[in-house]
Formats: C-alpha cells, sequence, structure tokens
C-alpha cells in the first residue's frame, strides 16, 4: 500500500489490481512453504472459524489463532511504520487501513464482507472435500483473495479478513466502520459453513 498509494501512485485504476495480484500471490506462496503447511496457512480469523465449522480445524484452536492473526495485524503495521516512518501514517497511505465508497453504507459493506466469505467458506468446503481438493487449495485461495480485492476493493474495501483491517484501523483511528469488517466475514464464515452442511459437504466439527 505504500508504494501503491505513495508518493508515486501510478495509474489509480490499477491499484487494487496491481495489490490483488501481490496479495493473492504472497498468499498462495505462504500456504505452500513450510511453516505455512505446518500451521495450515490460514491467515485470517473468519477461515480459522469456517474451517472450524467444517470440520476441518480443532475448536480449541480458533481463539488462540484469532489472537495471533489480530496480533501479527497490528505488529506488521508497526514494522511498517518504522521501516519507512510517518508517511504510512499520513493519507492517502494511512497504515493501509481500507475504506469502502461514500456510496456503500454499513449494511452494504457488511452484506459484501459477509457474501464474500460465505463464498470462500463453500470453495474451502467444496476442496476439502476433493480428493485432490487439497492440492489446488493454496492456487485457488490466492486466486479468490486477488479477485476479491481487484474487484471489491474500491466498493466495499475488499477486506475480507478482520485481521487485514484491525491492525491498520486501529494504528490509523480509523475504528468506526471496524465492526464491519469484524462482524461481516465472521458472519459469512458461519453461514457459508451451515450452508455446506445443508449440501453435504461439511464434516461434524471438532
Amino acid at each position: 500500500m505504500r508504494w501503491l498509494v505513495g508518493p508515486d501512485p501510478g495509474a489509480a485504476a490499477a491499484r487494487p489490481a496491481v495489490l490483488g495480484a501481490v496479495v493473492g500471490t504472497l498468499l498462495a506462496l505462504f500456504m505452500l512453504s513450510p511453516p505455512g503447511r505446518c500451521s495450515g496457512g490460514h491467515l485470517n480469523p473468519a477461515v480459522t472459524l469456517a474451517l472450524w465449522r467444517l470440520g476441518a480445524f480443532p475448536g480449541r484452536e480458533v481463539v488462540p489463532y484469532a489472537v495471533a492473526q489480530l496480533t501479527g495485524s497490528v505488529f506488521g503495521v508497526w514494522c511498517a511504520a518504522l521501516v519507512w516512518g510517518p508517511v504510512t501514517g499520513r493519507p492517502p497511505v494511512r497504515h493501509a487501513s481500507v475504506r469502502a465508497d461514500p456510496a456503500w453504507g454499513d449494511a452494504a459493506v457488511l452484506a459484501a464482507e459477509a457474501g464474500v466469505l460465505a463464498g470462500s467458506t463453500l470453495m474451502l468446503a467444496a476442496l476439502l472435500a476433493s480428493p485432490g481438493g487439497r492440492r489446488v487449495l493454496p492456487y485457488a485461495v490466492g486466486l479468490a483473495t486477488a479477485l476479491v480485492i481487484g474487484v471489491l476493493g474500491p466498493l466495499s474495501g475488499g477486506s475480507a479478513n478482520p485481521a487485514r483491517q484491525f491492525g491498520p484501523a486501529l494504528l490509523a483511528g480509523d475504528t468506526g466502520r471496524l465492526w464491519v469488517y469484524v462482524l461481516g466475514p465472521a458472519l459469512g464464515a458461519v453461514l457459508g459453513a451451515w450452508l455446506a452442511g445443508r449440501t453435504g459437504l461439511r464434516r461434524p466439527p471438532r
């Protein structure tokens, strides 16, 4: 975000697509890496919740994972401020805190965030239920993340991850809509897991 919207932002229309491609690629690479394989590679509290509701992740680990993810969000923003200085906190960067288009109200953003996670949870359920699904899971998640950022970034903000917005919003003092970006994905994860259960894709939660 510092390089895309900083002193030399380039073409504004290309920013969401570039950011989506970068984040999606980094996410897929992390999931394929040894640390990613060891931890499960889910950096999103809503995805952790979804995996638990799908029966693919132990319930006792949900809270520790969420705490680690949210803490990492704050720590990452703080490190960025150390590396690049005050420019990360000033407009237009604002610690990479996302904002929706002014025409999008709270209800619209909430619905978009929930819808993205509901769809992502159904995708996870389908891949986890498929014999070869786990092999393509990192690529599917990376591509889905890139599309969400590229398409919804200019509209709802395209966060789809409570941890993605948590640290940036706190350090930027931009917490007015933080509840939407936290609640929306969580609701979507639960809804998606319920829909997966209705279609026979979900295993009993553990």
